[in-house]
């Protein structure tokens, strides 16, 4: 394929997930989270590989650029910005124990754990079954009177189905699901911001 014709096919693959991806969902996860604001709950966020990139960026826009003067702000950590604590817990405890030990540190019934995961917890490689450490953690959070966020990609996986609420990326495609992830992040920190500079 010539590289017009890949450019011309990864923007038409763009245009269809928004197109199809689910408004009903993302408003779901807006409401969510900014219930969580009024309340005045934490917001935790994790993913793995380059999705922990994006809990990162979304726990920054979070805490900075849905800031509004004269408001409140949200409480926001991302899980997988510790890297010496997460490189002991690894060490003595295992990977799957990672975010879900630190929450134990941290955790207050209310609370919200947004998850980020290409495949939502389903499929596996050479190490296993991909991101139990983020389905421990939302498995614990639903025991312990909290809510779970997910975005996914593929079908949604196990995270589809244990999420309060989920927004899924309609496309089996690493690369698309990774990139508009950080668009829904963006678009729900734009949203965010104005309900919370009119409120």
């Amino acid at each position: 394929m010539e590289n017009g014709e890949f450019i011309d096919s990864y923007f038409q693959e763009l245009e269809s997930i928004t197109r199809r991806i689910s408004r009903e969902d993302i408003d779901k996860v807006i409401e969510l989270l900014y219930t969580t604001w009024r309340e005045e709950k934490q917001v935790f966020l994790a993913g793995n590989g380059g999705s922990s990139s994006t809990a990162v960026h979304f726990a920054s826009d979070l805490a900075k650029y849905v800031s509004v003067e004269g408001k409140k702000r949200f409480r926001v950590m991302a899980l997988n910005d510790n890297m010496p604590l997460i490189s002991a817990l690894t060490n003595d405890l295992g990977w799957e124990t990672i975010y879900v030990e630190q929450l134990r540190n941290l955790w207050q019934k209310g609370d919200v754990f947004v998850v980020i995961t290409v495949h939502g917890g389903s499929g596996k490689d050479a190490a296993g079954l991909w991101s139990q450490n983020l389905l421990k953690a939302a498995e614990f959070v639903k025991n312990n009177h909290g809510k779970v966020i997910g975005l996914a990609g593929f079908d949604g996986g196990v995270l589809r189905r244990i999420a309060d609420a989920c927004i899924v990326v309609p496309i089996n495609s690493t690369p698309h699901v990774e990139g508009f992830h950080v668009v829904l992040t963006h678009l729900i920190s734009a949203k965010l911001r104005e309900l919370i500079g009119e409120s």
